[in-house]
């Protein structure tokens, strides 16, 4: 049997009875799965008698090899970064689909479907845009690890965390969606246990407002990048920005004047709030697929660590701003930065011509 026999909620949640007697499905499932390649009749059969959940971990794995020899073929590590955004969407979309297949109450997982094929859109237009399916980009900070514990040492990282630990992340963060499947098992539409209730709607408006805060935060973010390379080519101040602000080199208003990372802040936010869904879906008060919304949370820790330590180094000012700006969340008792080298007299666009024209003499000189 695919799926395991819950006859209450909070056995929804439980590891031993719902995750642990399938685990050996994994161990056979790739000899089952190439016997079965070429019958569609079969692999269909296979894809139902599977748990849905080894299914997808089984992916996660196939696809780490293939990170592994594609970033080592071309030297660049960025290969799990440009499915990063779509592999969770994949994963929801597979639990849903099965759902369906099953004859499962899909109300939960159309609803993650929906949030997450969201969550994906907004995440990959903004990676397409940065350049990031651009061919040869890679995020810079890999160069930079990689200077810092050459070749060897980078390659047995490539091994173990970026092609495999990643992988593995990705599928973990959508666990919560397999224990509201299990949900959906003991939904009915007259009874005690409801397929859908207004804690749902808390957690789906929830999930759908970070969402919208990533994707104000990176449009600000965006909109800044444009206006500060607009002014490094033509020296001219963009309307809307201070030249302070562009001289500065990174952005400190809108959303960036409450958290030095609300992108990221939000981003942690919707797979912790979908984890936390399964809990009161469950009505536990917590449950084993905490493990991939912990692991999120600490890569994030991580990378953020890197990404500051660089730009303290590149930036003078961003010491100053994460001493009065909180990293992903408010500071209690927040004000506005502020920033001492700030020029006043550019506050209302004075003096900005003779600006202009000076910074202009000065590229014309050195060309």
């Amino acid at each position: 049997m695919a799926l395991p026999v819950v006859l209450s909620l909070p056995a929804c949640a439980d590891y031993q009875s719902t995750v642990a007697p399938y685990l050996h499905q994994l161990a056979a499932w790739p000899e089952t799965f190439f016997s079965s390649v070429s019958k569609p009749a079969a692999l269909h059969q296979l894809y139902l008698d599977t748990n849905p959940l080894i299914t997808a971990i089984a992916f996660a794995f196939a696809l780490a090899p293939i990170f592994l020899v594609v970033s080592e073929v071309n030297k660049n590590y960025s290969q799990v970064d440009r499915v990063w955004s779509i592999l969770p969407t994949i994963y929801n979309a597979h639990f849903a689909v099965y759902s369906h297949l099953a004859g499962i109450r899909t109300a939960r997982l159309d609803a993650v479907l929906i949030l997450s094929t969201l969550w994906t859109t907004r995440l990959t237009y903004n990676y397409f845009r940065k350049g990031g399916y651009s061919v040869g980009s890679e995020d810079y900070r890999w160069a930079i690890v990689k200077d810092y514990v050459g070749p060897t040492v980078m390659f047995l990282f490539n091994v173990v965390f970026i092609s495999l630990v990643q992988s593995l992340l990705l599928v973990s963060i959508t666990t919560p969606t397999y224990v509201l499947l299990l949900t959906e098992r003991l939904a009915l539409y007259e009874g005690p246990i409801k397929s859908w209730n207004i804690l749902d709607t808390v957690a789906f408006s929830a999930i759908l407002s970070l969402i919208a805060t990533s994707f104000v935060a990176d449009q600000q973010q965006w909109n800044y990048h444009l206006a500060k390379g607009k002014y490094q080519k033509t020296a001219r101040v963009p309307h809307g920005w201070h030249r302070a602000e562009l001289d500065r080199g990174f952005l400190t208003k809108g959303l960036f004047a409450y958290s030095r990372h609300p992108n990221f802040a939000a981003e942690q936010g919707v797979w912790v709030t979908l984890y936390l869904w399964s809990c009161v879906a469950t009505r536990t008060s917590y449950n084993w697929t905490a493990v991939g919304a912990i692991a999120y949370l600490f890569l994030f820790q991580a990378s953020t660590w890197l990404t500051e330590l660089l730009s303290a180094r590149k930036y003078s000012e961003y010491t100053e701003y994460r001493k009065q700006v909180g990293k992903f969340l408010p500071i209690p008792g927040y004000t506005h930065p502020v920033f001492h080298h700030y020029n006043t007299k550019h506050a209302d666009g004075t003096a900005a011509k003779e600006e202009d024209a000076a910074k202009a003499g000065q590229r014309y000189e050195l060309r």
